[in-house]
């Protein structure tokens, strides 16, 4: 197969499909007019096409360039994203024999350098266009056409790094047509293969012509960067409205002027290096050649940039984490000032970090130890934001939205991603690991465990506020549980191959491997299909979703969550629609939930007697489902390491007097742990020390563990004894969350049916 093709056709067909979606849905959504004669319509529909594109090129409102970002930023996503799907599939076989190794090497350094440069932050930039001048009450950005300008270069500058694909392709299509000779240059024209992180001397040495183009789109996309940057600091500092202080500021605006500060400085050098490695290419200099700066010059340079690069990408999506996950759970943020000093210390210490990438180099040791020190103390300032993040969600209102699912799965994959890169900054680890596929995985638990997740979760936030309209919130569920289940297979698989020893960048790979690596490509098909799925949800409900109807779509001024963005677009319903503001019946403070029952039998009670009693014990059976899932999980990753035999199981189907066959144990642990185990927390549970559920959820599973523990001993000694004690508490752990979250769940759906939400 031709790759270059294949990746042609997939993305016309992707993009096809995205605007059959459009029109289609434009088709049911537009009313009849009643009969038009048919030239007339034409020739309306064609005029009023001409104009939304004038106006959509010529725009300077801050809405309108915001997003145009996000439109641009997720092209190139789909774009990098059919780059990754290609490289997956190709590692489906331990072989090279679907794509070359060559084409594999092309595929990884265009999908990193497109998803870093294109996709992420043009999304962030375009998300802080629209909302940052509405939360901060400003008209618009401080440069409006400064503002347009800056958006207007990415374009070129995507062309310009991508262009090895569309001349290759049009290369090989003249070729049938003209002799080689004629079109020679076109045909030598390939995308770049010499990894995302462009090392010299391999970049300079390369007559790859492409990689020229490559550098000129970094080049010209840093300054966009820059331009942004420099506009978002200036409308903080200067567009701020009446009454909106440094303290009033939120924290989404915080981490956008931290952000665009760190862009400031890190951007600019960059693009000096860029410029550099042009003139070694092209003109002879010896920047980066053995007889001047040498080789290793390049790595300092880039990776100066590189690490605060992953902060520029990172502050963002956490802003929009602090933001979002307090108003679906009814409590405000835990500790502001400390997630903004936290901020700020991120900001600092990324740029004192950069060497902990060149471990490998020969890095004087005294050197390496300092930039050590400071990579495992940056954990310190992350940490904050999720010990934050966590109170924040500890006794509140939780409502199980799309955004909350995101965000909830964000915070889980961040810390696996998070934690293992504290190991990696570790240098004796770091040299072992440096090379392999643990690296991939931590860094995408991180870049694709958060951002993406924290980037969806604000377009299902603000989506009745851009649109008017609502999305399907369903599918829109489903879609988060897939992201973030496809995600964790994908990643975390690659993390245990990276574990092994598996050496990453490699089309080519040992035999043994091949099963991981099958199951990590079906993970990242998963996020691919959730994608789709997304981007569909919000294409189609655009025309088709249901009108908002009220002036407070997610009930925010109940717990006094009614940000500006959101009285701008009350405002906007009044005036425009003529809709009277909602106002709840009642309000509370939002890190004050409403006193409720404390007795799990009685919480949310309503109906008769028997209905009361029916509702828990089927609610308890689903959380007890849910909870032996989860152990599940943990039980069979005691039983993969060695430390715990599920032959143990069998022995329970002698108990009541069926087969003693490890399937038989299976069903009746399974059944035990949905009917048996929940009825005994219900009935115990106000007995049971914890001043919430969850807390008495984690002390009945620690008890009943004791039992578990005496009754599926097999005579395990040593270590093995330790990790079997150690697997089974976290497995009965689990079970008690998945119990008795479950049952908080559905008790608060419960109430939310009969009474309205209140």
């Amino acid at each position: 197969m031709n790759p270059v093709v294949v990746e042609l056709v997939a993305l016309c067909v992707l993009f096809a499909g995205v605007a059959a979606v459009w029109w289609r849905a434009r088709g049911r959504g537009v009313l009849s007019d009643g009969g038009t004669v048919q030239r007339d319509a034409v020739i309306s529909e064609f005029s009023r096409l001409q104009n939304e594109a004038v106006r959509w090129l010529t725009t300077t409102d801050h809405k309108d360039v915001g997003l145009l970002y996000i439109a641009f930023g997720t092209v190139a996503g789909l774009w990098g994203g059919v780059d990754a799907m290609m490289m997956r599939t190709e590692l489906l076989t331990p072989a090279a024999d679907i794509w070359t190794p060559e084409t594999y090497n092309a595929l990884f350094t265009t999908h990193g350098l497109t998803m870093l440069i294109f996709f992420v932050a043009p999304v962030f930039f375009g998300i802080g266009n629209y909302f940052l001048p509405l939360l901060l009450g400003a008209d618009d950005m401080a440069f409006p056409r400064v503002n347009a300008i800056g958006f207007w270069l990415l374009p070129p500058a995507l062309l310009f790094a991508r262009a090895g694909l569309f001349i290759q392709v049009g290369g090989q299509v003249l070729n049938t047509f003209v002799e080689a000779d004629a079109i020679r240059f076109l045909l030598t024209v390939r995308e770049v293969g010499v990894g995302w992180t462009l090392y010299a001397p391999l970049s300079i040495q390369s007559p790859n012509p492409q990689l020229d183009l490559l550098l000129l789109g970094l080049h010209l996309s840093g300054i966009a960067t820059t331009v942004g940057a420099i506009n978002f600091i200036a409308t903080v500092f200067y567009e701020r409205g009446e009454g909106v202080t440094w303290a009033e500021l939120d924290i989404f605006s915080w981490n956008m002027l931290v952000t665009s500060g760190i862009a400031l400085f890190a951007f600019p050098l960059l693009g000096s290096a860029i410029i550099m490695l042009l003139l070694d290419r092209n003109f002879g200099t010896t920047f980066f050649t053995a007889d001047g700066g040498g080789a290793i010059l390049w790595q300092h340079l880039f990776w100066f940039w590189g690490h605060p690069e992953v902060y520029i990408l990172f502050l963002p999506a956490t802003g929009l984490m602090s933001l979002i996950l307090p108003k679906f759970v009814g409590r405000k943020l835990f500790g502001f000032r400390a997630v903004v000093y936290s901020t700020l210390g991120l900001s600092v210490l990324s740029f004192g970090v950069w060497a902990h990438h060149m471990f490998t180099t020969g890095v004087d040791p005294r050197i390496r130890a300092s930039f050590m020190a400071v990579s495992i103390a940056i954990a310190v300032p992350s940490a904050i934001k999720v010990f934050n993040w966590l109170t924040t969600m500890w006794d509140g209102d939780i409502r199980m939205t799309a955004p909350l699912i995101l965000c909830a799965g964000g915070i889980g994959t961040f810390i696996i991603g998070g934690v293992t890169g504290v190991f990696l900054a570790v240098i004796p680890i770091d040299i072992l690991y440096h090379g392999t596929y643990y690296v991939v995985g931590h860094f995408h638990l991180i870049v694709v465990g958060i951002i993406p997740f924290m980037m969806i979760a604000a377009s299902y936030y603000w989506y009745p506020l851009i649109t008017g309209r609502w999305y399907d919130r369903r599918l829109a569920r489903f879609q988060a549980i897939l992201l973030v289940f496809g995600g964790t297979v994908a990643f975390m698989t690659l993390l245990v191959i990276g574990g092994l020893g598996l050496p990453r960048r490699q089309a080519i790979y040992p035999a043994e491997y091949q099963l991981a690596q099958q199951i990590a490509t079906v993970g990242s098909y998963v996020v691919g299909i959730s994608a789709l799925l997304w981007l569909y949800n919000m294409l189609a409900s655009y025309w088709t979703g249901d009108q908002v109807e009220t002036t407070d779509p997610w009930d925010l001024k109940r717990t006094n969550q009614f940000t500006n963005e959101w009285q701008w677009f009350e405002s906007r319903m009044v005036d425009k629609y003529d809709v009277t503001p909602h106002e709840p019946e009642t309000t509370r403070p939002s890190y004050a939930p409403e006193a409720e029952a404390t007795s799990s039998l009685t919480a949310g009670a309503v109906g008769s007697t028997w209905q009361v009693v029916a509702s828990n014990a089927s609610f308890a059976a689903i959380g007890g489902f849910v909870g032996t899932l989860l152990m599940a999980g943990g039980l069979g990753t005691a039983a993969l390491v060695g430390v715990f035999d599920l032959a143990a199981l069998a022995e329970l189907g002698e108990l009541v007097g069926l087969p003693q066959t490890p399937a038989v144990g299976a069903a009746l642990f399974l059944a035990g742990g949905t009917v048996t185990w929940p009825l005994l927390f219900l009935a115990f549970s106000d007995y049971l020390p914890g001043r919430l559920l969850f807390e008495t959820g984690l002390v009945f599973a620690t008890i009943i563990s004791s039992g578990f523990l005496i009754a599926f001993y097999s005579g395990q000694s040593g270590l093995a004894l330790v990790g079997y004690v150690g697997f089974v508490l976290v497995a009965h752990w689990a079970y008690g969350i998945g119990l008795a979250v479950t049952f908080q769940f559905l008790q608060a759906k419960r109430r939310e049916r009969f009474w309205g939400g209140g």
